[in-house]
C-alpha cells in the first residue's frame, strides 16, 4: 500500500502531550514542514519562554533554547547576533509576547532584529490558569475576568500585529489562523514566507497565529474552534499586513 502521509522530519518521536483539541499540534506540524521543505532544520534555532510554548522543547528536531517568561525576543536576538549564519525563531503565547514581553516585542521589531517570532493567540494565559491576556476578547470570561472582560477597565484587546506592522524594522507581518483547512493552508505560507525573509536577511518577520484553548475556554475541541471563528476572526484582522517584494517573487 503506498504511504500517502508521513509525519515531518521537522518534529521528534516525542508524542504531543498538549490538551485534546490544543492546536499547538497543528502550528508545529507546519514550522515542522516549513523547516524541512526549506532544508534548514540542522541550521535552525528555536527558542520559547515557559508556558505551553516551553513544551515545544521536545517536538521539534531543530536546536532548541529555553528563556525567561516574556524573555525568547531577547534571547534571540543575542543568538543571531552571535551565530549570524543561523535561522532563529521564537514561538511565544499571546500571554507571553503580548503582556510581560511586550517590550521585547516592540523594540525587536523597532531594531529590525533579523529573527522570525511566532505568537499563538488563544486569548488568555494558557499554562497558568486562564487568566485574562492583553489580547483576551471584550466580554470574555477568565479566571482573572468571571464578569467578563470590561474595556472600560482594562482597556479593549490589543492586536499586536497591527502594532509590530506600523515599526519599520518589522518587514513581515502576517495574522492567521488554524481553526480550517483552508486557514491551515494560509497559515503555512505565511511561516514560509516568515522564515524566507529572514534567509534573505531582510528583518524582523513577525507571524500571529489564532488558536483554541478548550481547557481555559471550558468548551469541547469543536466548540472551541466554533467560538473563535465567531468571536477570535471578527475581531483580529486576518492576512498579511506588510510583505517585501522579494518575498512576493518566490
Amino acid at each position: 500500500m503506498e504511504k500517502v502521509f508521513s509525519k515531518t522530519a521537522g518534529l521528534t518521536d516525542i508524542p504531543f502531550h498538549y490538551c485534546p483539541g490544543c492546536t499547538h499540534g497543528i502550528i508545529h506540524r507546519l514550522i515542522g514542514e516549513v523547516m524541512e521543505e526549506l532544508d534548514i532544520i540542522d541550521k535552525t534555532i528555536g527558542v520559547a519562554p515557559v508556558g505551553c510554548a516551553g513544551f515545544s522543547l521536545d517536538f521539534f528536531s531543530c536546536d532548541f533554547v529555553g528563556a525567561a517568561h516574556g524573555r525568547a525576543q531577547a534571547v534571540g536576538t543575542g543568538i543571531k547576533r552571535a551565530l549570524p549564519d543561523r535561522l532563529v525563531f521564537t514561538y511565544q503565547g499571546d500571554g507571553d509576547i503580548a503582556a510581560i514581553g511586550t517590550a521585547h516585542a516592540i523594540h525587536v521589531a523597532a531594531r529590525g532584529e533579523k529573527i522570525t517570532s511566532i505568537m499563538v493567540n488563544n486569548a488568555v494565559f494558557g499554562m497558568t490558569g486562564g487568566q485574562m491576556a492583553p489580547t483576551t476578547i471584550t466580554g470574555q470570561v477568565t479566571t482573572t475576568s468571571p464578569y467578563g472582560r470590561d474595556d472600560s477597565l482594562v482597556g479593549a484587546p490589543i492586536d499586536l500585529p497591527k502594532t509590530i506592522a506600523s515599526l519599520s524594522g518589522a518587514v513581515y507581518v502576517a495574522a492567521v489562523s488554524v481553526d480550517s483547512p483552508k486557514n491551515i493552508i494560509q497559515a503555512k505560507k505565511a511561516l514560509k514566507r516568515a522564515f524566507q525573509v529572514q534567509q534573505l536577511g531582510l528583518g524582523f518577520a513577525f507571524v500571529s497565529i489564532l488558536s483554541s484553548c478548550p481547557t481555559n475556554w471550558g468548551l469541547s475541541p469543536v466548540d472551541s474552534l466554533k467560538w473563535l471563528q465567531e468571536n477570535m476572526l471578527p475581531i483580529y484582522e486576518m492576512g498579511e499586513l506588510k510583505v517585501p517584494e522579494e518575498v512576493k517573487a518566490l
